[in-house]
């Protein structure tokens, strides 16, 4: 039986990992899109594992539609609207919607 502190460890490392897998997603974009998008989806795989919440900036950074990496006017258009940042994926013609944080 895993350990609690085990778990947590696992978690960490396992989100360095995802971490660093969008930083070459970022590098490798310009020369070669797939191998990003291909990055994309061995982070999601790793999450999806060990039941990972992926934090808010790496969230933004896929479609959560057809798993491609986005980059802002280049695969995908972003919009501010009433509290809402919408990102439209070129790829699927899919958009998703956040919610801006609300200053207290």
């Amino acid at each position: 039986m895993i350990r609690y502190k085990d778990k947590e460890r696992i978690k960490k490392k396992i989100l360095n990992n995802i971490i660093d897998l969008f930083k070459e997603a970022k590098i490798q974009f310009k020369k070669n899109p797939k191998l990003s998008d291909r990055y994309v989806s061995l982070a999601r795989k790793a999450a999806m594992k060990i039941k990972l919440k992926l934090p808010r900036s790496i969230k933004r950074k896929f479609c959560k539609y057809c798993y491609k990496y986005l980059v802002p006017s280049v695969n995908a258009r972003v919009r501010l609207n009433n509290n809402r940042v919408t990102y439209y994926c070129n790829s699927c013609k899919k958009y998703t919607r956040f919610m801006l944080n609300k200053k207290n």
